[in-house]
């Protein structure tokens, strides 16, 4: 979770802000890579399966879309 603005008007530490820098920077992929599967799938959209099921549903679209946009890494 981001450190949040002290509510006396002062800034947050430096320290701090490069900790929220850093977790804006991490949360905007796994945002948009949910969203672009969200987007692709209908199926993820209407889910009611167990948290458990749904796991290995979405790592095989994920699979699929990555094949599909050609982001597979080449083997060596």
């Amino acid at each position: 979770a981001p450190i949040k603005q002290p509510t006396d008007g002062q800034r947050l530490a430096p320290d701090n802000r490069a900790y929220n820098r850093l977790l804006r920077g991490l949360r905007w992929q796994g945002e948009h890579g949910f969203a672009i599967l969200i987007g692709r799938w209908k199926t993820l959209r209407h889910t009611t399966a167990s948290p458990r099921r749904i796991s290995d549903i979405v790592a095989a679209a994920l699979h699929l879309t990555h094949f599909e946009y050609k982001y597979l890494l080449q083997s060596s």
